[in-house]
């Protein structure tokens, strides 16, 4: 069983491997709009978001995943923790981008 400090650098390679993917995917006007920390901010909201919708409860094999609900939560989570105002049609690339990467990595 992986300590906990292997588990963290684990997780911190992880969001380093999918901030890439996730760069590599945004239209090129937004590939440097965010930064690191913004992205790791929204993967965290975006699974949070799946926890809290029941979709990682789903017994389906595929679940519909409606790309602008999670954009408009990214949204109003960045609002009511008081962080920069985000665009949900520009947030959408980077939930859309996410999905990709979780699928490919499954």
């Amino acid at each position: 069983m992986a300590s906990l400090d292997e588990e963290l650098l684990q997780d911190q390679e992880e969001n380093k491997r999918e901030i890439a993917f996730i760069r590599e995917q945004l239209p090129s006007d937004l590939k440097e709009q965010y930064t690191d920390a913004q992205l790791v901010w929204m993967l965290d909201t975006i699974a949070t978001y799946f926890y809290e919708s029941g979709i990682l409860e789903s017994n389906d094999d595929e679940v519909d995943v409606d790309i602008d609900e999670v954009s408009d939560y990214l949204c109003k989570q960045a609002a009511a923790e008081g962080l920069p105002k985000l665009n949900a049609d520009e947030v959408r690339f980077v939930v859309e981008a996410d999905l990709d990467f979780q699928e490919e990595n499954l």
